[in-house]
């Protein structure tokens, strides 16, 4: 299984820099140089990427890859997601915190046990994390986006497949 840790944007000048989104707390490590990465394009075909250099752009990254020697090959990497295998992730210490993948795929439940639906997605958003939870009723499937916070998201047991919500009135109705 693979996580994406960055997205690449655009090029940047000629010499085959490509601007980076990033989407890891760790970018130190994912970016090092001599990082491989598993670049997955738009078409769906995926390459290795090897870090060559790296700088801080505007909140960005500034990746240049020992594959993309120009801007005519950073073109063709534009708007490929950048992946590591979850072997590669280190474990997190508090109990508070989760990667991405851990998340998705849990039974979405209230209090009582009440399954709402599955997490699909984490969307990061400026204003914070949304889970993404597919509901279905009546037959009809829709995509709910739930904050996740504390006060909304009180209990996360990835040991037992689910989350609990305690949803504010109106957050799932249609």
């Amino acid at each position: 299984m693979q996580v994406v840790v960055g997205r690449i944007v655009k090029p940047h000048g000629i010499r085959g820099e490509v601007a980076v989104d990033v989407r890891t707390d760790s970018p130190e490590e994912r970016f090092a140089p001599e990082t491989v990465l598993t670049g997955k394009m738009r078409d769906g075909r995926t390459r290795p990427l090897t870090v060559a250099a790296v700088r801080p752009h505007g909140g960005r990254l500034l990746v240049r890859f020992l594959e993309v020697p120009d801007r005519t090959a950073a073109e063709e990497i534009r708007g490929a997601t950048l992946l590591i295998d979850v072997d590669e992730l280190p474990p997190i210490d508090d109990p508070d915190e989760f990667y991405d993948h851990e998340l998705e795929g849990l039974r979405a439940e209230l209090d009582d046990g009440t399954v709402v639906g599955t997490v699909r997605e984490v969307v990061h958003s400026p204003g914070g994390e949304l889970l993404a939870v597919e509901v279905e009723e009546s037959g009809r499937r829709r995509e709910v986006l739930v904050p996740f916070v504390a006060a909304i998201v009180p209990r996360v047991e990835v040991d037992r497949g689910r989350i609990v919500l305690d949803p504010p009135e109106g957050l799932l109705d249609v």
